[in-house]
């Protein structure tokens, strides 16, 4: 089986977010999936196998599978258009837990067509706020995260999480973000997943689709350039349009290599 490690969210190697993408050539059953996501030890591997009208596609972290992956599908479209398995020119449908999700090749990036998650207003849950260290602005809930503003980019960059602590907390997958201060970005934003065995992500796109509504809202703006201000960073371009989310990036292969078990 074919496997590739690709940095997305990026356009060069060694920044973005790194993912594996697994080429299955049969269907093989979730507990091998999960053993080889544990293996890469990535925060995402995508396994990709051929569907009707598409391709079936499935997440899995090192310690869970999870419904949605911004950077793990980028990566997957890049690997099946660069390696010649999807053909140039031709969107790709992926087949998910979370419905159909469709790629689209620009001239600079790739774009995908995800579900948005809309966000709503919650009181500071005092648990992940504390393990945080922080006094946000704002705290807002979605089915990818919860939400919570700061005041500046500095302060996004300055977060310190507890881990031990966040890790504790059952549902406290956790963003942090603000208006851009640098760069030309319109938003930064930091995620942190312990419980899911990612202490930080490095570049996330299923929070992205929190978060450009978060920031729609905000703005009465529906057209962003983010920026994932992690250790590595990465740039995501975001567009709202209605209940969908379309998510934008560039991607690098920086290995290719075959699994053997």
């Amino acid at each position: 089986m074919r496997l590739f490690h690709v940095d997305a969210f990026t356009g060069k190697p060694f920044a973005g977010n790194p993912a594996a993408v697994c080429i299955l050539d049969e269907p093989r059953d979730a507990v091998w999936m999960q053993d080889v996501g544990a293996e890469m030890n990535l925060s995402e591997t995508a396994f990709v196998e051929p569907a009707e009208d598409g391709f079936g596609m499935r997440w899995f972290t090192p310690a869970v599978e999870v419904d949605l992956c911004g950077h793990a599908t980028l990566a997957s479209a890049h690997v099946l258009w660069e390696e010649g398995i999807a053909p140039d020119g031709l969107d790709i449908r992926f087949h998910t837990r979370s419905g159909v999700l469709t790629c689209h090749r620009r001239s600079d990036r790739i774009e995908m067509d995800f579900p948005a998650r809309p966000v709503v207003e919650v009181d500071p849950p005092h648990a992940i706020v504390d393990a945080l260290a922080i006094e946000p602005l704002a705290s807002v809930h979605s089915q990818a995260c919860y939400v919570f503003e700061l005041a500046s980019e500095a302060d996004v960059r300055a977060v310190q999480p507890d881990f031990n602590r966040l890790r504790a907390v059952p549902d406290g997958w956790a963003c942090v973000t603000a208006a851009g201060g640098s760069g030309g970005f319109d938003f930064v934003s930091r995620f942190f997943a312990p419980q899911a065995g990612i202490d930080e992500d490095p570049v996330t796109g299923a929070a992205h689709c929190a978060l450009a509504d978060f920031w729609s809202k905000r703005s009465g703006r529906t057209d962003f350039r983010a920026y994932q201000c992690s250790s590595r960073g990465g740039v995501v371009h975001a567009r709202v349009e209605g209940d969908r989310v379309h998510l934008g990036g560039q991607a690098v292969t920086v290995l290719r290599g075959e699994l053997v078990r």
